[in-house]
């Protein structure tokens, strides 16, 4: 496969997976998190902030991808950093949810899919493609670049 495909593959796997960016802004601006009457004004501040970020790192990894042109490799890498941190940053908060009373499941307003809680299965199913692009990437189309394959 010529390079040019190869990295327009992982382009394509990065911003599937760069998606995931919007979700919260689809998912929690509502009576669920965002506009909760029960939770305090400033939690609700967070809560903003966090939908806010999330939408700005979509739009700024969809940028890196795909319309900042030089250097492209460094680029990808940087979105892969972004991405791999927003995956440490929702495992975090699972596994620490029991030392501040937080929880992955609400019981309302999340589902599970085939028995496991959605976040569980999207969170994992974002981990496996992020690492099989990165190792892709990493050791297909980085070194067809840099002209030690192809």
């Amino acid at each position: 496969m010529p390079k040019e495909r190869k990295l327009l593959l992982v382009k394509i796997l990065l911003t599937l997976a760069a998606l995931e960016f919007f979700g919260p802004a689809l998912r929690d601006a509502n009576e669920s998190h965002l506009t909760n009457a029960t939770w305090p004004g400033h939690a609700r501040l967070h809560m903003m902030w966090f939908i806010a970020y999330f939408i700005a790192s979509g739009i700024l990894n969809v940028y890196l991808i795909w319309f900042r042109r030089t250097p492209v490799l460094e680029n990808l890498y940087l979105t892969f950093g972004w991405q791999t941190g927003n995956l440490i940053a929702f495992w975090a908060a699972a596994i620490l949810a029991p030392l501040y009373g937080g929880a992955v499941i609400d019981g309302q307003y999340h589902t599970e899919i085939f028995g496991i809680n959605e976040n569980y299965v999207a969170f994992t199913a974002l981990g496996l493609l992020i690492a099989g692009a990165f190792a892709y990437f990493h050791w297909m189309v980085v070194p067809a670049f840099r002209g030690k394959g192809d």
